[in-house]
Parts: structure tokens; C-alpha cells; sequence
């Protein structure tokens, strides 16, 4: 397909799709260098083995995988002209993000209530890893929650009609990504250690 084809709207389209892929790629790469720095790092001596991965991170793992879901949903009800459903499941996905984002921080507690600390005199390189992978995807959680609201006022704003669903999916591909990511790093860090 020529991408010069179309007309400007399709263009337009094509475009922001496009720079969404780079975006996407450009974060893939920031936490591959944090995964890549992570396992060099663990020929440290001081490399810690016995650090028990909080219950939270793994909830939070079906918490991130239903919002995705939800998420997905959203577009196939606006297609279908169910903007009720499509509220429900954006609403859905919203308080998903908000209880992922809670969940990690949850998973934080946990780590310090065995004695690790990210930071000060008794940290240590693993935990400290985890809080700076982690809180890297919390941010990128939050950028997901403000577009996940931009959609929603969109979405009230009658802004999304069959066929025109540019910004709906856009947010989505960010979400979906961010939530992929999520499940990438969880299992990187619970099996890589």
C-alpha cells in the first residue's frame, strides 16, 4: 500500500498510528535497557536471591489484563452504537488503571516490610532495581489514565461515532501497550533474578 494514497484524513490517520509506533518503540527500548542492566547486574556479590516478589505486582498483573480487555471492548461498542456499554467499559478501564497504580505501590510496602529499602544505608541493588523499573511503568500508567480521561470526555462529548474512532484508538494502542509491558516486566522480574 502507498502511503501517499488517500485522502488527507487517512493520511492524517496514518500518520498519528505511525508516530504512536514510535513512541511505542522508543519506550520498548528504555526498559530493555533497564531489563539488559539488570541482569548484568546480578553477577554483583551483593546480589540478593531471597527477596520474596510482593503478591501485589502479581495482582496487579490480572488487574492490568481485565482493563486491556475492557479496553478492547470499548470500540466494538461505540461500532456498534452501545455508548452506554462503551461508558461502562471506559469507567471499567479507568478504575482498573487507578487500582493497578495502587497495587504497585502495595507491592512497595511489601518489599520494605522484609527490610528492603530502595534507598539510605541498608539498600540494596535488587530492590532498588524494582523501584526504578516499576516506578518508571507507573508513570507511563498515569500518561495512560490522562489519555484513558481524555477519551472518556471525548467519548461524552459524542466524539466517537462508527468510523470515527481516531482518538479512541489511539488511546488504546498506548493502553494495550503499557498494560503488555506490564505483563513483559512482571515476568521478567519474577523469573530473572
Amino acid at each position: 500500500m502507498d502511503l501517499t494514497q488517500g485522502t488527507t484524513v487517512e493520511k492524517q490517520k496514518r500518520a498519528k498510528k505511525t508516530m504512536m509506533w514510535f513512541a511505542m518503540v522508543s519506550m520498548t527500548m528504555t526498559f530493555a535497557g533497564l531489563t539488559s542492566a539488570y541482569v548484568v547486574s546480578k553477577t554483583r556479590e551483593d546480589w540478593l536471591t531471597d527477596l520474596v516478589f510482593p503478591d501485589a505486582f502479581i495482582t496487579s498483573v490480572l488487574i492490568i489484563i481485565v482493563s486491556s480487555v475492557a479496553f478492547y471492548f470499548v470500540k466494538i461498542a461505540i461500532e456498534k452504537g452501545n455508548r452506554s456499554l462503551a461508558t461502562i467499559l471506559l469507567l471499567t478501564t479507568l478504575s482498573l488503571g487507578i487500582l493497578f497504580v495502587f497495587m504497585q505501590f502495595q507491592g512497595f510496602e511489601d518489599i520494605m516490610g522484609q527490610g528492603y529499602y530502595f534507598t539510605g544505608p541498608s539498600a540494596n541493588i535488587v530492590p532498588t532495581f524494582l523501584y526504578i523499573i516499576v516506578v518508571l511503568h507507573i508513570v507511563h500508567v498515569i500518561v495512560g489514565l490522562i489519555v484513558l480521561l481524555v477519551v472518556i470526555y471525548n467519548h461524552f462529548k459524542q466524539k466517537y461515532k462508527r468510523g470515527q474512532t481516531l482518538g479512541l484508538e489511539l488511546g488504546a494502542m498506548y493502553w494495550h501497550f503499557v498494560d503488555v509491558l506490564w505483563v513483559y516486566l512482571f515476568l521478567f522480574l519474577y523469573f530473572v533474578r
